[in-house]
């Protein structure tokens, strides 16, 4: 073929690639002066090959997108069909393997970018591997060879039960022959990324069965065995991504390319900016525009408790897990390095307990909203844990749903007591009468309570005698209805008596 001219107009000028059922040329468009590539169909190829061939090019013409290569024509010769599509001058993706979380960071994004794109217009691409994308001298991601794309209103070229693709790359629902829809490709773009961040895919056989059964049941290890200074963010948008049930898995390309970066970025800078959408499974639905993730750190020394929460959040792609940690010395070291948008943070932990940490935290990373989770209920907990700065209160018992609820409340500004803390704050007076109004000295009393105050401290800042002191915190426990003076004082925080921002002025 090299020195042919195919339709009097395309000159073929060098071989870039064979595969089983097509050839891929390099080729002169006399007509507009520019180099192209010939994709052309192998002869005698079965009749269902020959129909997946001309539907990549209806799959193609549909997409418009500087990451996705472009179709031209589509033309024929000697009844020997090609396609023109746009030449991509560049290394496979597999010279990046492997190579930095950076590089992992920047070139992910890009794909699960142009994948979010194909899937808004129900287009699943169903090959995603290393081999079918280009990186240009630049670092501009192509996505290349859809022929095995799936648009919305094609016919299925292949019976549901038929297992096509690449097996190293398969999603767990191909590998069974299950129906198809585009969180298949998330999850093979997660298999190039793990692939990306180790130097070594997730799953390797020879045995294609074995393959396709890991694929189907055998836990994905952790990148982090592999490569242990590998961003705990970035193992875990790897991971999330692999997620065997699909529910699991990121629900739209959009939201893994968001995570992607925040993984690495503290600020959430140079996050893409144009508006983009989520695609729902069976539908051309569409929801609000997608946000950057809720970057979140936990801190619990309980290692299975840590970790069922980590798993509950993960599943919700406005949650990325950054990092863990057992310890509170730990926690503080790394909340300062990673600032996440929400520490959640036990009280009772070794090395250092939560009370000691978050002052510090609060005073050296001011921006970090520091969520308490703990299973101490008693009122002294709560109301040093509240001076000292934290933006909410949770008990380990709450559900899965207030914590979810608390953590983004939190990062939107609001203070968060939970069920068995308090119901709520307000800043008016709840179940008041006339006679369990505080006066204002009462009230001032029980804030320097709250606010770490002994007694003889509250007499000297309020200027009264020793047994003045007492007597007034006497009417205001009374008042409250409370048992000792940490409790009055939380009292009169829950009832409005006491605003957080003043208490936390002190």
């Amino acid at each position: 073929m090299i020195g042919k001219t195919l339709r009097n107009r395309y000159e073929i000028k060098e071989l870039l690639g064979e595969g089983s059922t097509a050839t891929v040329y390099k080729a002169l468009d006399r007509r507009l002066g520019r180099e192209v590539a010939l994709k052309v169909l192998l002869p005698h190829v079965r009749d269902t090959v020959r129909k997946r061939f001309f539907q990549e090019a209806h799959a193609v013409a549909l997409l418009n997108h500087p990451n996705i290569m472009a179709i031209y024509d589509m033309e024929e010769e000697h009844e020997q069909p090609f396609l023109v599509v746009e030449y991509v001058e560049g290394d496979s993706l597999a010279k990046y393997i492997p190579c930095s979380a950076e590089m992992v960071v920047d070139l992910g994004r890009q794909i699960a970018g142009a994948l979010h794109y194909a899937h808004e217009r129900q287009i699943i691409h169903r090959d995603i591997k290393p081999a079918n994308i280009k990186v240009t001298s630049s670092g501009h991601v192509k996505i290349m060879d859809l022929g095995l794309a799936l648009p919305k209103d094609a016919k299925r070229v292949t019976t549901d039960g038929m297992i096509i693709g690449t097996p190293a790359y398969l999603s767990p629902e191909q590998a069974q022959g299950f129906s198809l829809d585009y969180r298949t490709d998330i999850y093979s773009l997660g298999v190039v990324l793990y692939e990306m961040a180790t130097g070594q895919l997730p799953f390797a056989s020879d045995d294609i069965p074995v393959l396709l059964m890991q694929h189907v049941k055998q836990p994905v290890p952790p990148p982090r065995l592999v490569v242990p200074d590998l961003p705990v963010g970035l193992e875990g948008v790897i991971l999330k991504s692999l997620e065997k049930n699909p529910v699991r898995r990121f629900q739209s390309a959009d939201a893994m390319a968001q995570s992607l970066v925040a993984a690495l970025r503290p600020d959430g800078n140079d996050l893409p900016t144009q508006p983009s959408r989520v695609v729902r499974p069976e539908t051309t639905a569409t929801a609000p525009d997608t946000q950057r993730p809720i970057r979140v750190f936990v801190a619990d020394d309980h290692t299975m408790l840590r970790k069922t929460l980590i798993n509950f959040l993960s599943q919700h792609d406005e949650i990325l897990i950054i990092d863990e940690a057992g310890d509170g010395e730990t926690a503080y070291q790394q909340a300062l390095a990673l600032q996440p948008d929400v520490l959640l943070l036990d009280l009772n932990m070794p090395i250092k307990g939560g009370l000691e940490v978050l002052p510090d935290v609060r005073k050296q990373a001011p921006k970090v909203k520091v969520l308490i989770l703990t299973g101490r209920d008693e009122d002294w907990y709560i109301t040093q844990a509240l001076r000292s700065g934290a933006h909410g209160y949770l008990l380990k018992s709450s559900s899965e749903d207030d914590l979810l609820d608390g953590i983004r409340k939190v990062v939107g500004g609001t203070l968060v007591l939970g069920r068995g803390v308090a119901e709520r704050v307000v800043t008016g007076m709840l179940g008041q009468t006339d006679g369990s109004k505080l006066t204002e000295e009462e009230r001032r009393v029980l804030l320097f309570v709250a606010g770490g105050y002994d007694n003889e401290a509250i007499a000297e800042r309020m200027r009264l005698t020793m047994p003045g002191v007492i007597e007034i915190l006497a009417r205001a426990i009374d008042k409250m209805k409370a048992k000792d003076r940490h409790a009055a004082a939380l009292n009169a925080l829950r009832q409005g008596f006491i605003l957080l921002d003043e208490l936390q002025a002190l």
